[in-house]
């Protein structure tokens, strides 16, 4: 049967991928009704995209601007996983920030842009022709979804055993180390785009030293944080 066909392949090629591991992380920073809600709308987009229009967002986009958008968000989200907030700070989050799950899907819609599993789509579509578009897109959207939600269940797993701080600092490695990789991607695709030599190993050297010291700051906070916690208790 073609949808179950379809939805085993795209369940397989998701396991381990980076954003489901990216999922772990992200239960460290939103509630689950946001994951669930931010993920599910843009696998939804994505697929539809891929399956309808034949990867033509991926297209439009030179590859290198998707990659290096990715790498800064998975940067981003690292650095900030350190910075640990009272209760006060928390409660002011939570009035702040009511578009979480709109974070959660540009973050996740950049991530998987252009990855195997959006080509895997692509390529069923072309396959299977728009006569069954929409059993491929359902299809590849279910797959996709089930496989990423094993990733935010075993981060609530997770959250729910170990102290934040451990999550904390497991979700700056997991995007620090996904966040490393496709910026150093990107610059690799401009080379091959712009024949820009050395821009590469240059570029990326400079983005190192930034986040490492900007990881630096928040890691320093975060440790004058836990001795303060310490002495409190």
């Amino acid at each position: 049967m073609l949808f179950l066909k379809v939805l085993f392949t795209e369940f397989v090629a998701e396991m381990g991928d980076k954003t489901q591991l990216m999922l772990v992380a992200m239960t460290s920073k939103y509630k689950t009704k946001d994951i669930v809600i931010g993920t599910a709308a843009a696998i939804l987009v994505l697929n539809g995209l891929a399956v309808l229009l034949g990867g033509l967002v991926s297209n439009l986009i030179p590859p290198y601007i998707v990659k290096l958008v990715a790498g800064a968000a998975f940067l981003f989200f690292a650095v900030t996983s350190l910075k640990i907030e009272d209760d006060e700070e928390e409660e002011a989050k939570e009035k702040k920030i009511k578009v979480a799950a709109i974070a959660v899907f540009c973050t996740f819609f950049v991530a998987e842009l252009g990855d195997k599993t959006q080509l895997t789509a692509i390529a069923f579509g072309a396959n299977e022709g728009l006569g069954k578009a929409v059993i491929v897109w359902l299809a590849c959207s279910i797959g996709l979804f089930l496989a990423d939600m094993l990733g935010m269940v075993a981060g609530l797993l997770l959250k729910n055993k170990l102290p934040k701080e451990f999550l904390n600092l497991l979700a700056y490695i997991i995007f620090a180390v996904f966040g490393m990789i496709t910026v150093h991607t990107g610059f690799t695709l401009l080379v091959e785009a712009t024949k820009i030599s050395d821009i590469t190993v240059i570029a990326t050297i400079i983005v190192g030293c930034v986040f490492a010291l900007l990881s630096g700051i928040f890691l320093y906070r975060m440790v004058k944080r836990w001795k303060s916690l310490n002495k409190e208790n």
